[in-house]
Protein backbone atom coordinates (compact mmCIF):
# COMPACT_ATOMS: atom_id res chain seq x y z
CA UNK A 1 0.00 0.00 0.00
CA UNK A 2 1.15 3.50 -0.76
CA UNK A 3 1.87 5.50 2.35
CA UNK A 4 -0.39 8.58 2.52
CA UNK A 5 1.43 11.85 1.93
CA UNK A 6 1.44 14.33 4.77
CA UNK A 7 0.99 17.81 3.32
CA UNK A 8 0.69 19.60 6.64
CA UNK A 9 4.23 20.93 6.27
CA UNK A 10 3.01 23.23 3.50
CA UNK A 11 1.09 25.20 6.12
CA UNK A 12 4.45 26.26 7.54
CA UNK A 13 5.38 27.77 4.17
CA UNK A 14 2.21 29.84 3.80
CA UNK A 15 3.42 32.62 6.17
CA UNK A 16 6.59 32.93 4.07
CA UNK A 17 4.58 33.36 0.88
CA UNK A 18 2.39 35.97 2.56
CA UNK A 19 5.44 37.85 3.83
CA UNK A 20 7.10 37.79 0.39
CA UNK A 21 3.88 38.98 -1.24
CA UNK A 22 3.60 41.92 1.16
CA UNK A 23 7.27 42.95 1.14
CA UNK A 24 8.26 42.18 -2.46
CA UNK A 25 5.54 41.29 -4.94
CA UNK A 26 2.99 43.99 -4.07
CA UNK A 27 5.56 46.86 -4.06
CA UNK A 28 6.97 45.53 -7.33
CA UNK A 29 3.53 45.52 -8.95
CA UNK A 30 2.96 49.07 -7.67
CA UNK A 31 6.19 50.19 -9.33
CA UNK A 32 5.16 48.45 -12.57
CA UNK A 33 1.81 50.27 -12.39
CA UNK A 34 3.50 53.66 -11.95
CA UNK A 35 5.96 52.96 -14.78
CA UNK A 36 3.20 52.85 -17.41
CA UNK A 37 1.17 55.84 -16.23
CA UNK A 38 1.51 59.60 -16.10
CA UNK A 39 0.24 60.71 -12.69
CA UNK A 40 -1.09 64.27 -12.36
CA UNK A 41 -2.69 63.92 -8.94
CA UNK A 42 -5.00 61.73 -6.84
CA UNK A 43 -7.23 59.88 -9.29
CA UNK A 44 -5.73 61.76 -12.25
CA UNK A 45 -3.54 59.47 -14.32
CA UNK A 46 -3.11 58.59 -17.98
CA UNK A 47 -1.81 55.32 -19.42
CA UNK A 48 1.37 56.04 -21.42
CA UNK A 49 2.64 52.51 -22.14
CA UNK A 50 6.39 52.37 -22.67
CA UNK A 51 6.89 56.13 -22.94
CA UNK A 52 8.73 56.45 -19.63
CA UNK A 53 11.01 53.54 -20.46
CA UNK A 54 11.95 55.07 -23.82
CA UNK A 55 12.56 58.46 -22.22
CA UNK A 56 14.63 56.96 -19.40
CA UNK A 57 16.80 54.83 -21.69
CA UNK A 58 17.52 57.83 -23.92
CA UNK A 59 18.46 60.10 -21.00
CA UNK A 60 22.23 60.89 -21.03
CA UNK A 61 22.16 61.37 -17.24
CA UNK A 62 21.24 57.70 -16.92
CA UNK A 63 24.13 56.73 -19.20
CA UNK A 64 26.57 58.76 -17.10
CA UNK A 65 25.26 57.29 -13.84
CA UNK A 66 25.43 53.78 -15.30
CA UNK A 67 29.06 54.26 -16.39
CA UNK A 68 29.98 55.55 -12.93
CA UNK A 69 28.18 52.60 -11.36
CA UNK A 70 30.02 50.02 -13.46
CA UNK A 71 33.37 51.71 -12.80
CA UNK A 72 32.66 51.62 -9.09
CA UNK A 73 31.57 47.97 -9.03
CA UNK A 74 34.53 46.82 -11.15
CA UNK A 75 36.98 48.64 -8.87
CA UNK A 76 35.32 47.06 -5.84
CA UNK A 77 35.74 43.55 -7.25
CA UNK A 78 39.31 44.13 -8.48
CA UNK A 79 40.47 45.36 -5.07
CA UNK A 80 38.30 43.67 -2.43
CA UNK A 81 38.43 40.08 -3.69
CA UNK A 82 42.27 39.78 -3.94
CA UNK A 83 42.77 41.88 -0.80
CA UNK A 84 40.28 39.79 1.17
CA UNK A 85 42.00 36.54 0.14
CA UNK A 86 45.45 37.91 1.02
CA UNK A 87 44.35 39.04 4.48
CA UNK A 88 42.59 35.71 5.09
CA UNK A 89 45.78 33.84 4.18
CA UNK A 90 47.77 35.99 6.62
CA UNK A 91 45.39 35.43 9.56
CA UNK A 92 46.27 32.79 12.18
CA UNK A 93 44.63 29.41 11.65
CA UNK A 94 44.61 28.38 15.33
CA UNK A 95 45.39 29.70 18.77
CA UNK A 96 44.15 32.60 20.88
CA UNK A 97 44.75 35.13 18.13
CA UNK A 98 42.00 33.69 15.94
CA UNK A 99 39.07 35.06 17.92
CA UNK A 100 40.73 38.46 18.32
CA UNK A 101 41.43 38.75 14.57
CA UNK A 102 37.90 37.70 13.62
CA UNK A 103 36.34 40.27 15.96
CA UNK A 104 38.59 43.09 14.72
CA UNK A 105 37.95 42.20 11.08
CA UNK A 106 34.18 41.99 11.58
CA UNK A 107 33.82 45.35 13.37
CA UNK A 108 33.18 47.48 10.21
CA UNK A 109 30.35 45.14 9.21
CA UNK A 110 28.52 45.87 12.48
CA UNK A 111 28.30 49.62 11.90
CA UNK A 112 25.06 50.92 10.29
CA UNK A 113 25.47 52.08 6.71
CA UNK A 114 24.43 55.69 7.32
CA UNK A 115 26.85 55.89 10.26
CA UNK A 116 29.67 54.72 7.98
CA UNK A 117 29.21 57.79 5.79
CA UNK A 118 29.22 60.11 8.81
CA UNK A 119 32.33 58.46 10.28
CA UNK A 120 34.29 58.90 7.05
CA UNK A 121 32.92 62.40 6.54
CA UNK A 122 34.51 63.43 9.86
CA UNK A 123 37.61 61.29 9.29
CA UNK A 124 38.37 62.96 5.93
CA UNK A 125 37.62 66.57 6.84
CA UNK A 126 40.64 68.68 5.87
CA UNK A 127 40.45 70.80 9.03
CA UNK A 128 39.74 68.39 11.89
CA UNK A 129 39.63 64.93 10.28
CA UNK A 130 42.34 62.54 11.39
CA UNK A 131 43.26 61.49 7.84
CA UNK A 132 42.32 64.71 6.05
CA UNK A 133 44.25 66.96 8.43
CA UNK A 134 47.24 64.58 8.44
CA UNK A 135 47.47 64.59 4.63
CA UNK A 136 47.24 68.39 4.50
CA UNK A 137 49.83 68.77 7.26
CA UNK A 138 52.51 67.09 5.13
CA UNK A 139 51.95 69.54 2.31
CA UNK A 140 49.53 67.54 0.14
CA UNK A 141 46.35 69.57 -0.44
CA UNK A 142 43.36 67.32 0.05
CA UNK A 143 39.67 68.17 0.21
CA UNK A 144 37.46 65.35 -0.99
CA UNK A 145 34.53 67.73 -1.51
CA UNK A 146 36.45 69.96 -3.93
CA UNK A 147 37.36 67.67 -6.82
CA UNK A 148 35.82 64.61 -8.52
CA UNK A 149 39.05 62.65 -8.00
CA UNK A 150 39.08 63.44 -4.28
CA UNK A 151 35.45 62.39 -3.90
CA UNK A 152 36.12 59.11 -5.73
CA UNK A 153 39.15 58.40 -3.52
CA UNK A 154 37.05 59.08 -0.43
CA UNK A 155 34.18 56.85 -1.55
CA UNK A 156 36.48 54.00 -2.59
CA UNK A 157 38.47 54.09 0.67
CA UNK A 158 35.23 54.02 2.63
CA UNK A 159 33.89 51.12 0.56
CA UNK A 160 37.09 49.06 0.88
CA UNK A 161 37.20 49.59 4.65
CA UNK A 162 33.54 48.72 5.11
CA UNK A 163 33.12 45.65 2.91
CA UNK A 164 36.51 43.98 2.46
CA UNK A 165 35.96 42.29 5.88
CA UNK A 166 33.05 40.34 4.36
CA UNK A 167 35.37 38.87 1.72
CA UNK A 168 37.99 38.18 4.40
CA UNK A 169 35.54 36.25 6.56
CA UNK A 170 34.23 34.22 3.62
CA UNK A 171 37.74 33.40 2.41
CA UNK A 172 38.90 32.55 5.93
CA UNK A 173 35.97 30.17 6.39
CA UNK A 174 36.83 28.51 3.08
CA UNK A 175 40.48 28.12 4.08
CA UNK A 176 39.54 26.63 7.44
CA UNK A 177 37.38 24.02 5.67
CA UNK A 178 40.34 22.62 3.68
CA UNK A 179 41.43 19.29 5.24
CA UNK A 180 44.93 19.21 6.73
CA UNK A 181 45.72 16.12 4.60
CA UNK A 182 46.04 18.35 1.52
CA UNK A 183 48.72 20.48 3.20
CA UNK A 184 50.55 17.39 4.42
CA UNK A 185 50.66 16.00 0.87
CA UNK A 186 51.94 19.35 -0.41
CA UNK A 187 54.73 19.41 2.18
CA UNK A 188 55.75 15.86 1.30
CA UNK A 189 55.93 16.81 -2.39
CA UNK A 190 57.96 19.92 -1.54
CA UNK A 191 55.39 22.31 -2.95
CA UNK A 192 56.09 26.02 -2.58
CA UNK A 193 53.67 28.44 -0.92
CA UNK A 194 52.56 29.65 -4.37
CA UNK A 195 52.00 26.10 -5.62
CA UNK A 196 50.00 25.28 -2.49
CA UNK A 197 47.83 28.33 -3.07
CA UNK A 198 47.48 27.72 -6.82
CA UNK A 199 46.63 24.03 -6.74
CA UNK A 200 45.05 23.52 -3.30
CA UNK A 201 43.72 26.67 -1.68
CA UNK A 202 42.42 28.56 -4.71
CA UNK A 203 40.43 25.61 -6.16
CA UNK A 204 38.95 24.91 -2.73
CA UNK A 205 38.02 28.59 -2.35
CA UNK A 206 36.16 28.72 -5.66
CA UNK A 207 32.77 28.18 -4.03
CA UNK A 208 33.11 30.91 -1.39
CA UNK A 209 34.73 33.28 -3.86
CA UNK A 210 31.76 32.81 -6.19
CA UNK A 211 29.50 33.86 -3.33
CA UNK A 212 31.81 36.76 -2.49
CA UNK A 213 31.86 38.05 -6.07
CA UNK A 214 28.08 37.85 -6.42
CA UNK A 215 27.42 39.49 -3.05
CA UNK A 216 29.92 42.26 -3.57
CA UNK A 217 28.75 42.98 -7.10
CA UNK A 218 25.10 43.20 -6.06
CA UNK A 219 25.87 45.22 -2.92
CA UNK A 220 28.16 47.63 -4.76
CA UNK A 221 25.61 48.08 -7.53
CA UNK A 222 22.98 48.93 -4.91
CA UNK A 223 25.15 51.24 -2.81
CA UNK A 224 23.30 54.34 -1.64
CA UNK A 225 23.57 55.38 2.02
CA UNK A 226 27.35 55.62 2.36
CA UNK A 227 28.18 57.83 -0.68
CA UNK A 228 25.00 59.85 -0.23
CA UNK A 229 25.99 60.81 3.32
CA UNK A 230 29.66 61.31 2.43
CA UNK A 231 29.40 63.29 -0.82
CA UNK A 232 25.70 63.71 -1.63
CA UNK A 233 26.53 62.55 -5.16
CA UNK A 234 28.95 65.44 -5.73
CA UNK A 235 30.86 67.47 -6.38
CA UNK A 236 28.58 68.03 -9.34
CA UNK A 237 27.43 64.54 -10.33
CA UNK A 238 30.84 62.88 -9.99
CA UNK A 239 29.64 60.32 -7.41
CA UNK A 240 25.99 60.17 -8.46
CA UNK A 241 25.57 56.43 -8.83
CA UNK A 242 22.39 54.81 -10.09
CA UNK A 243 20.77 54.63 -6.66
CA UNK A 244 21.44 58.31 -5.94
CA UNK A 245 20.23 59.29 -9.40
CA UNK A 246 17.04 57.28 -8.77
CA UNK A 247 16.59 59.01 -5.41
CA UNK A 248 16.97 62.47 -6.96
CA UNK A 249 14.53 61.56 -9.72
CA UNK A 250 11.89 60.08 -7.42
CA UNK A 251 12.07 62.31 -4.34
CA UNK A 252 13.99 65.33 -5.57
CA UNK A 253 11.99 65.94 -8.75
CA UNK A 254 9.01 63.75 -7.80
CA UNK A 255 8.84 62.23 -11.29
CA UNK A 256 7.18 58.99 -10.25
CA UNK A 257 6.70 57.59 -13.76
CA UNK A 258 10.33 57.94 -14.92
CA UNK A 259 11.56 56.90 -11.47
CA UNK A 260 9.43 53.74 -11.55
CA UNK A 261 10.67 52.82 -15.03
CA UNK A 262 14.28 53.47 -13.95
CA UNK A 263 13.87 51.27 -10.87
CA UNK A 264 12.68 48.38 -13.06
CA UNK A 265 15.58 48.88 -15.48
CA UNK A 266 17.90 49.01 -12.45
CA UNK A 267 16.46 45.72 -11.16
CA UNK A 268 16.85 43.99 -14.54
CA UNK A 269 20.46 45.18 -14.90
CA UNK A 270 21.40 43.72 -11.52
CA UNK A 271 19.57 40.49 -12.30
CA UNK A 272 21.24 40.15 -15.72
CA UNK A 273 24.80 40.81 -14.59
CA UNK A 274 24.46 38.65 -11.49
CA UNK A 275 23.35 35.79 -13.74
CA UNK A 276 26.26 36.43 -16.14
CA UNK A 277 28.73 36.49 -13.25
CA UNK A 278 27.31 33.26 -11.88
CA UNK A 279 27.47 31.50 -15.26
CA UNK A 280 31.05 32.66 -15.85
CA UNK A 281 32.19 31.53 -12.42
CA UNK A 282 30.44 28.19 -12.85
CA UNK A 283 32.32 27.63 -16.12
CA UNK A 284 35.60 28.45 -14.39
CA UNK A 285 34.71 25.99 -11.66
CA UNK A 286 33.98 23.16 -14.09
CA UNK A 287 36.96 23.98 -16.30
CA UNK A 288 34.85 24.53 -19.45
Amino acid sequence: MNKPTNNKAWFLVIPVFILVAITAILPLMTVVNYSVQDIFGPGQRVFVGTEWFEETLANPRLHDALIRQFMFSIMVLLVEIPLGVLVALAMPKEGKGVAFCLVIVALPLLIPWNAIGTIWQIFLRPDIGLLGAAVNSIGIPFDYTATPLGSWVAVMLMEFWHWTPLVILLAYAGLQAIPEAYYQAARIDGASAWATFRYIQLPKLRGVLTIAVLLRFMDSFLIYAEPFVLTGGGPGNSTTFLSIYLYKLALGQFDLGPAASLSLIYFLIILLFSWLFYQALQKVGTGD
